[in-house]
């Protein structure tokens, strides 16, 4: 038998590796696909996607954290989430401001010098959903139960 050990923190991560998923690796790049969408207005829609998606990533790590707060949590998984944990604060922080002022410049019409911060962005992105998703694997703990759970009984329609 396996139990979950904190389950709100493994609802969260999966929630969380699924935002991100779905806007980092499959909208981000969708939306410039898209007829008439110019760069400029790509930049400024994912300006807001992005920031949406940051305070929602944001909600669900402090959720993880309280979650793993709240009980004798193993070492090992406090492990695992201090590397998505920090990606996100470095994100917060640094990379997001860095990449929407250079995103204003282009939006702006302005002259936008070279960057690789999208690359950044894209391998925090990868290492953020690895960590994760080994979280969660790892909030699984098996248990050495031998008695199994016992049926319920069948009512007769008497």
């Amino acid at each position: 038998m396996t139990i979950v050990r904190n389950p709100i923190a493994l609802y969260c991560t999966l929630l969380w590796v699924g935002f991100v998923c779905a806007i980092s690796f499959l909208e981000a790049w969708l939306k410039f696909r898209a007829p008439g969408v110019t760069l400029p207005i790509g930049l400024g829609i994912g300006r807001l996607v992005f920031g949406a998606l940051n305070k929602v990533e944001l909600l669900f790590a402090a959720a993880v954290v309280i979650d793993l707060l709240r009980t004798r949590t193993p070492v090992r998984q406090w492990a695992l989430i201090v590397l998505p944990v920090v990606l996100l604060l470095l994100q917060t922080v640094w990379l997001l401001p860095v990449m929407d002022a250079r995103a204003e410049l282009v939006i702006q019409n302005g002259p936008a010098p070279a960057s690789h911060m999208h690359i950044v962005y894209v391998v925090f992105e990868v290492l953020k959903v690895g960590a994760l998703a080994l979280f969660g694997i790892h909030s699984f703990v098996p248990t050495h139960a031998t008695t199994p759970i016992a049926p319920m009984p069948v009512r007769s329609g008497r």
